[in-house]
Parts: C-alpha cells; sequence; structure tokens
C-alpha cells in the first residue's frame, strides 16, 4: 500500500476499476538533456507534480527502441529503452519513483507490427519467399502476370497502399508485405506460435521490472481474415475501424481473442493486480464488452464516449449504454476525452465539423472554433466526464486546458499521415506538442535550451503550469479539487441516479455528490454547496457550457 502527495491511498484490489490514469506522451512530456525532445529522466522529474494532481496511475506511450518513423509505435526492440528517451537504468528509477508516490505504471505495448528495422524482419528479407523468417510476417505474393500488383486492395490507417513490394535478394522484384499502418511498420502474423511465445516473453520482461499493466495498441488487429478479401472502409469511418468492424477483414477477428485469454494468463500470474487495458476501435458497445470478458481485459477504451458530442441527448445515451453494456459482463466502463491520436477536446468539442480520428485540423480546416468557447466546453466536459463510475483517462495538458495546435507550419509536422496524403490530412502533431510548464523559461520548461521537436504556440504562456498553480478559478485548480472530490466522496465507484433537468441540461446524482451539466441550455438555478464549478457561475445561476457539484444534503 502506498499514499501518494495528494493524500491518496492505493490498494492492490482491484484499483483499476475507480483509476485515474493520466497519459504520458514520453517525447513532449518533459526534456531532461535539452535535445527538444521528453525522456524518461525528465518524466521522472515532473512526476510529483502529477501526484499533486491527485492521479492514481501514468501510462507512457512507447519508449522502445525505435527508429521513430512513427513516433515510437515502430519498435526495433522491444526489450530495450530507445537511447532517445534514456536507459533501462532510466526506466528503472522512474518506476521506483512513481511507486514511491503512489502511482503506478503502464506501458504501451504494439504488438500488431514491429519496425521494419527489428532484426526478425530484416531476416526475412534477406530470406527466400516461403521461409520460417518470413512466415513471422504477412508475406503474400502478388497479383497479376508477373505479381506486379498488391495481394489484395487493403488501404493503410495512414493512406495508400497497405502493401510494399520488396526487393528479393536476388535483385528481382518479389514478395509484397502487409503494413496497416507506415511501411517501416510490417504486420506481425499472429497466427504462427513463435510470434505468440515471443510477446509472452515481452510481457514478462517488463513485468518483472515492476510495471502494472499495459495499453495494447491496436488490440483489434493482429488476426486477419482467411484469404485476405478484398475490402473497401467507408469513407466516413475513422481510420482505426469502427461500424465497420463487424465487417473488416483485418479489425476485431474472433482470433484475437485467443491472444487477449493468453497475455491475461500471464499478467494474472503476477502479484499486485497487474492490468491490460484494450485500446479497440469498435463498435457497437455490445461488441466492445466482448474485450472486457473476466478473462481477457480489464478495460478498454470508450470511444463511443470520447466521440459523443457536445450534446445532452448523445451524452446520456452513451452514458446509459456504457454503464449497462460494461456492467453486463463485469467490467467497469471507462471514460476519455483526449489521447496522442485525436484532436484535443479543448478544440474537438467546439468544431464546425467532425473530424474522423487520425484526420487533426490544421488552419484551413472548415469550422475552426473560438478559442474560449472550447476550453470552457473542454472544461464542464471533463467535469462531467470525471464525476462518472469507472475508470477514467485524462491526456497529459487537458489539466491546463491546452487546445489543439492548429498553426503547425507543413515543414515542421512529423506524422506520416501528413506526409502519405501529401498534406491532404493534417494528422496527429497538433495534439502532441510539448508541455508548457514555467511561462517565463526556454520552451516554456520544457527544455532547458528551448528546443522543442514540434514548436509551441505563444499563446501557450499563458496556460504553463506555473502560470496557474494556486490561481483559483484556473483549469488546473479545477482539475485539482475535481480529482480530490472524487476520490474523497467514492464518485468513481459510485452510482449514476438521473433526474429531471430542463432541455439542455444534465442532472445526475453519484452518492452524496450533484452533477449538473448546462450544455446548451438556458441558465439555471443551483441550490447547495458548490464543490467543484467548471467556470464561475453568475450569482445562483449556471449558464451553458458549465458543470458544477454540489453536495447533497444528507
Amino acid at each position: 500500500m502506498a499514499t501518494n502527495v495528494a493524500g491518496s491511498t492505493i490498494t492492490a484490489q482491484e484499483w483499476w476499476r475507480s483509476s485515474v490514469i493520466y497519459q504520458i506522451y514520453p517525447r513532449s512530456f518533459a526534456d531532461s538533456t535539452g535535445t527538444g525532445v521528453g525522456d524518461l529522466p525528465g518524466i521522472t522529474a515532473r512526476l510529483d507534480a502529477l501526484a499533486e494532481l491527485g492521479v492514481d496511475a501514468i501510462w507512457l506511450s512507447p519508449f522502445y527502441r525505435s527508429p521513430q518513423r512513427d513516433a515510437g509505435y515502430d519498435v526495433s526492440d522491444f526489450r530495450d529503452v530507445d537511447p532517445l528517451f534514456g536507459t533501462l537504468d532510466d526506466f528503472d528509477a522512474m518506476v521506483a519513483r512513481a511507486h514511491e508516490l503512489g502511482l503506478r505504471v503502464i506501458a504501451d505495448i504494439v504488438p500488431n507490427h514491429t519496425s521494419d528495422e527489428h532484426a526478425w524482419f530484416q531476416a526475412a528479407l534477406a530470406a527466400a519467399p516461403g521461409s520460417p523468417e518470413r512466415a513471422r510476417y504477412m508475406f503474400r505474393d502478388g497479383r497479376g502476370a508477373s505479381g506486379e500488383l498488391p495481394p489484395n486492395n487493403w488501404e493503410s490507417v495512414f493512406g495508400g497502399p497497405a502493401w510494399t513490394r520488396v526487393t528479393e535478394p536476388d535483385g528481382n522484384p518479389g514478395q509484397w508485405y502487409l503494413h496497416l499502418f507506415d511501411t517501416s511498420q510490417p504486420d506481425l502474423n499472429w497466427e504462427l506460435e513463435e510470434v505468440r511465445a515471443e510477446f509472452d516473453d515481452v510481457l514478462r520482461f517488463w513485468l518483472d521490472r515492476g510495471v502494472d499493466g499495459f495499453r495494447v495498441d491496436v488490440a483489434h488487429g493482429l488476426i486477419k481474415a482467411e484469404g485476405l478479401p478484398d475490402f473497401v472502409q467507408d469513407e466516413d469511418e475513422a481510420s482505426m475501424g469502427g461500424g465497420a468492424a463487424e465487417a473488416s477483414p483485418y479489425w476485431a477477428q474472433d482470433g484475437v481473442h485467443e491472444v487477449w485469454r493468453r497475455w491475461r494468463r500471464i499478467t494474472d500470474s503476477y502479484p499486485g493486480d497487474r492490468i491490460l487495458v484494450a485500446e479497440a476501435w469498435i463498435y457497437p458497445l455490445e461488441l466492445m464488452a466482448r474485450w472486457v470478458r473476466p478473462d481477457e481485459m480489464h478495460q478498454t477504451f470508450n470511444f463511443g464516449y470520447m466521440e459523443a458530442h457536445w450534446d445532452t441527448a448523445q451524452l446520456r445515451s452513451v452514458i446509459d449504454d456504457s454503464l449497462a453494456t460494461f456492467g453486463a459482463v463485469g467490467a467497469p466502463s471507462t471514460w476519455v476525452l483526449s489521447n496522442h491520436d485525436i484532436v484535443r477536446h479543448a478544440t474537438r468539442l467546439s468544431l464546425g465539423a467532425d473530424t474522423p480520428q487520425g484526420h487533426g485540423v490544421g488552419p484551413d480546416s472548415p469550422g475552426l472554433p473560438d478559442v474560449d468557447e472550447g476550453i470552457r466546453r473542454a472544461r464542464a466536459a471533463s467535469l462531467l466526464m470525471l464525476s462518472l463510475p469507472g475508470g477514467a483517462y485524462m491526456y497529459q495538458g487537458e489539466e491546463l486546458g491546452l487546445p489543439e495546435a492548429v498553426d503547425i507550419p507543413g515543414e515542421a509536422r512529423q506524422d506520416p499521415t501528413w506526409h502519405r496524403t501529401q498534406g491532404e490530412r493534417y494528422g496527429r502533431d497538433g495534439c502532441r506538442v510539448p508541455l508548457p510548464w514555467e511561462a517565463d523559461s526556454p520552451a516554456f520548461g520544457f527544455s532547458t535550451t528551448g528546443d522543442s521537436w514540434l514548436p509551441q504556440p505563444r499563446e501557450w504562456r499563458a496556460l504553463a503550469r506555473d502560470a496557474q498553480r494556486g490561481v483559483e478559478g484556473s483549469t488546473l485548480e479545477m482539475y485539482r479539487a475535481a480529482l480530490r472530490v472524487r476520490r474523497e466522496s467514492g464518485l468513481g465507484t459510485g452510482t449514476v441516479t438521473w433526474r429531471e433537468a430542463p432541455e439542455g441540461v444534465l442532472i445526475l446524482d453519484n452518492g452524496t455528490v450533484r452533477i449538473i451539466a448546462n450544455v446548451s441550455g438556458d441558465p439555471v438555478t443551483v441550490e447547495g454547496e458548490v464543490l467543484v464549478a467548471s467556470s464561475p457561475l453568475d450569482g445562483a445561476t449556471l449558464p451553458a457550457d458549465t458543470t458544477v457539484w454540489v453536495r447533497l444534503p444528507e
């Protein structure tokens, strides 16, 4: 048992059912060396701030050895730290400090593919068609008279074809390999026992070093339909699936559940309630709930909630469906508003047009919002989210009210999506810009030299952490207060009871707290002791785009 500096006590018994988990994107969190890229010692040095914030755990996006073609999601060695981020000793020190502060550590794991610089793939390129080395990946002969056409018509998540033809050792054009993502990310063949055994060992390597669980990247991938049939995804679908998942030959295949049952047996064999969290873009919720059965994942991200508009009908519907559907299989619902793949919700909730996952926004995007309106809605949405029972996920910087960085010059953008679509999609760089810590320091305290791998908006100076800490009404202090009340009032393990509300307003009770979210209605009167408010009340009235928590009378 450990207690963090904010006063919360963490026990080993199913801590994940009500936890608040903070996502760290390592290259953008804190840079200890002045290179302009965040690193593990930088994270360690800033962990006190997260314990003070009041979260229960941290989740780190990939820090493994990688050529960084896709910001570390192209892994060349799953058992080592990339020198960009530090060393294994730095990782161990970070885990030790986190545990001292009462923070659990969840590592990202990327099982769908490796880097093309992984030793396995290099061996496959050097080997002949039909060899054991190629069997580890999805190599296929091409179609056409001389194999000049891809094996099927699949498109990459990042745009363009999902197949690349190799030059064989004899110098002639040869087979094609599948990459659902970038050409540098060849898909593994998860039908092969050797691949499954390799990842068994990878999991144990990090569990032995003290990680408390894994966030599983593309958890609905891995297994492909027999015969790899042609398939065209609806243009309106998110790039990683969604409504079409049931029909897709590469998303949500039944065989993947065998993998997760195997992984669950491994995590269950370790003490301390280690967990598995699925990134699975699967709809409807009834299908998503299959990933969190008692012998598979502990949690899965609730992307349906994340994609809901700032609309009372949509919000209430997805909250009710989530609690009922996940509850039916004995799992907690999770709630999330932002992550490293989507437009930050301080911008997204006020956009005049939808932004499919992975597309991003930029200066020429339609319907760009008023920044103040976006932050006001984001604060209100966050306060609603944190009031709900289950697990909650925060993305670094949302506690500062950071909006999407829209005006990143084309030459500074690094997301493969931007390059593979020739600028048609802005990609994900806008939500990955390094954090502002100190308003008057170089790079706003992100690095000592002022270097930053993506440019930081000048406007972020006013949003720096030190400019908000201790300032009444700031977004940071709202989050700190909300996390404290959530913990003290047991909201994470509570029950939602809806109350009658005017049009455009949601009212629910959770234990001893009443939550009133005025999404788009007329001002409503608030009675009782105000515990937390997303924006100042006008006397005793709650304006639109505002959420308040009120103590219920005993």
